[in-house]
């Protein structure tokens, strides 16, 4: 096992199943190795949950919620403070093993993961103590009726989350199920296993009664769908790709009919009006589209501009782009610290965006920058822009995951909202325009769960983020994220005083 530098004895790397809060090893006997992007050494081999571990971490799961549905949500509140508390206090060392396994910077999974991370547990320890319902005046005899909602915690939950935001993802699951009573198994992305299993640690630290935490590891046609199917569990949060994300649909209809909730992926528009500030489109448009080395499912992949501007915005874009550091680059001058290159996670992605990059030139979209990969070790990519793309190119229409922009040219904003439009994903969209109304005319227009206007990948905890069509059901984030993980129960009765 690789152990990096500055590892700390008190947090130490994990590979096990977390289930009941002890460390213990799969049944299933079944391993795999999880790989560091930045030099493809082999960091350590993890164990993979089969069926029976999926069954035992759901059945400790089942006895724990009896009990843990009932707790004060004063303590929960407390519970996920002290956690907060605990993240914090190992900021540095979780910053280091998600750089470890992930491949992103460790100062930028210092400064944005683990600081929304923190903030994600305290926001909803802020809503577990204010869980509750609501009086509800009925139509018919009003005044002789007294009608109430009561929400409860839906049971035992599944999660599945990715491996782009390991940290951050499992925060965005965890925290409001936490919060809203319930208890859960959650599956860790096999390329990215080893920060989120540290926070099993710090789970069991803060308080956490043993089995309303279990954390396995495994690949999703396997464990992720031992989690889908099983019988026991009452709901799935799933955060992936499209194709998964209908599996785990389907898995529902023939077993228990679970509730379902999906963050899935996108091909998010940028509408760059005639009107906007250059500089500050430029800068939603560059962190938009690298931010985590473009591997964001909101990244704004294509970018519509407004004709008479295009050129000297299309070169503005490159000069910002050209300044991006990457390979543990930190002393260059660069635009956006946050946007410095990692890796790609691994030679699945790696090479599949180096497949859509040889796909844009050879459908005749320019390549005005980039286009290969950074040195002949690691998973790093170059990069790229392509200008002088058409909507019927691959690169417009299927989701990247790598610094890969799409520059493209329109002549009226109605038009360009049409051909934004144009898409199965709907997750997120952005316009920059100086002008109030004409934002909010698009924003209106524009069919996406979150529309940004004059910023991009503003992701405060308070809003909620989720997707039209094909990105999704559900929210995750904010107040309204507390609905995935309960059930609202009607409560009626007559106002009929015997005295």
């Amino acid at each position: 096992m690789n152990i990096p530098t500055g590892a700390h004895l008190e947090l130490p790397i994990r590979t096990q199943l977390f289930i009941n809060n002890e460390w213990v090893d799969a049944k299933s006997k079944i391993t795999f190795d999880t790989i560091n992007p930045v030099d493809e050494t082999k960091i350590a081999t993890v164990h993979e949950a089969g069926q029976e571990d999926v069954d035992l971490a759901v059945e400790v799961a089942t006895n724990a919620f009896k009990t843990w549905k009932a707790t004060d949500g004063s303590t929960r509140r407390n519970l996920l403070l002290k956690l907060a508390d605990l993240i914090e206090q190992n900021r540095d060392r979780l910053a280091e093993v998600e750089s470890l396994d992930n491949g992103k910077p460790k100062h930028v999974a210092h400064a944005a993961d683990l600081g929304f991370t923190i903030e994600c547990f305290r926001f909803f320890a802020g809503m577990a103590d204010k869980c509750g319902g609501k009086v509800i005046q009925p139509t018919q005899n009003s005044f002789e009726t007294f009608c109430f909602t009561w929400d409860q915690p839906v049971g035992v939950v599944g999660m599945i989350i990715p491996w782009n935001f390991p940290l951050l993802m499992q925060a965005w699951k965890l925290a409001p199920a936490l919060a809203a009573g319930c208890t859960m198994v959650m599956k860790l992305s096999e390329k990215t296993p080893l920060s989120g299993l540290l926070v099993c640690d710090l789970i069991k630290q803060a308080g956490f009664p043993p089995g309303v935490v279990n954390v396995v590891n495994g690949h999703g046609p396997t464990t992720g769908s031992y989690i889908s199917k099983h019988p026991g569990i009452a709901k799935v949060a799933f955060t992936g790709s499209g194709p998964t994300g209908k599996k785990i649909i389907a898995d529902s209809a023939i077993t228990n009919m679970k509730r379902v909730s999906l963050e899935l992926g996108g091909k998010s528009p940028l509408i760059i009006c005639k009107d906007a500030d250059l500089d500050q489109a430029a800068n939603a448009c560059h962190i938009g589209l690298f931010l985590n080395m473009g591997q964001c499912c909101v990244a704004s992949s294509r970018i519509f501009i407004h004709e008479d501007i295009h050129d000297a915005f299309v070169d503005k874009i490159i000069q910002k782009a050209k300044r991006l550091r990457t390979q543990g680059d930190t002393t260059s001058e660069t635009d956006m610290p946050l946007c410095d290159l990692g890796p790609q996670v691994d030679k699945t992605q790696f090479d599949k965006i180096l497949g859509y990059i040889e796909k844009g030139k050879q459908e005749g979209a320019t390549l005005a920058l980039g286009g290969g990969r950074i040195g002949d070790k690691g998973y790093f990519v170059q990069p790229t822009v392509f200008k002088d793309v058409t909507d019927n190119m691959t690169i417009a229409k299927e989701e990247i995951f790598g610094p890969v922009m799409q520059l493209m040219k329109f002549k009226t904003l109605d038009e360009a909202i049409r051909r934004a439009n144009a898409s199965n994903f709907g997750l997120a969209a952005g316009i920059c325009s100086r002008d109030a109304g004409t934002a909010l005319a698009a924003a209106r227009d524009l069919e996406a769960g979150t529309v940004w206007i004059n910023c991009y990948d503003n992701f405060d905890l308070a809003a909620p983020f989720g997707g039209f069509k094909e990105s999704g059901w559900g929210r995750d984030k904010g107040e309204e994220t507390l609905k995935n993980y309960q059930e609202t129960k009607c409560v009626m009765m007559p106002i009929d005083p015997k005295n």
